[in-house]
């Protein structure tokens, strides 16, 4: 009786581990065509709150990415909020287009967090620079550049719900 309560321990242990641990997608598009397929294909997927993370470097792609995510969403008009840090657009849902790599701080109360709950998809360019107000539940893409053409974009799921949309569109 003994050791089989310590083997059922140990399995829970392991369960546990593996709902923590979260696995990491890699997606290899080779055109801006492709990364808005892409970006097309997780904006089907897309749900009240959702928020998006983009990283990589200049070039890499992020705006190229929510123009496609936009564009599903019936919106054409996007640029980067660069200057703005913040834009908003109408669609099937509202979306805030959100460029940070311009604060000087994390904790300027300029109110980002009030946009992770106001219903809309969140994405945000440069978002390791705010990493400490993210949401505990989100989307996180890595953008690489590979050549000039090519692109590697790495996901990675931050709760259930991305874990599916990751799950659906590989």
């Amino acid at each position: 009786c003994q050791k089989s309560k310590t083997s059922d321990i140990i399995k829970k242990k392991i369960q546990e581990g593996r709902k923590k641990k979260m696995e990491e997608y890699k997606i290899t598009v080779h055109s801006e065509a492709e990364m808005a397929h892409v970006a097309q294909n997780i904006e089907s997927e897309k749900f009240p709150n959702m928020v998006i993370c983009l990283n990589g470097d200049l070039g890499s792609g992020k705006t190229m990415f929510t123009k496609g995510f936009a564009h599903a969403m019936g919106i054409d008009e996007i640029t980067s909020p660069t200057f703005t840090i913040i834009k908003e657009y109408v669609g099937e849902l509202p979306l805030y287009h959100m460029d940070v790599y311009r604060l000087e701080d994390s904790h300027e109360d300029i109110g980002i967090e009030e946009y992770f709950d106001k219903g809309g998809v969140t994405i945000i360019e440069w978002a390791d620079m705010i990493k400490d107000i993210l949401p505990e539940e989100r989307l996180d893409i890595k953008i690489k550049i590979a050549d000039d053409n090519t692109r590697i974009l790495i996901l990675k799921p931050h709760g259930e719900k991305y874990v599916n949309i990751c799950e659906a569109i590989i």
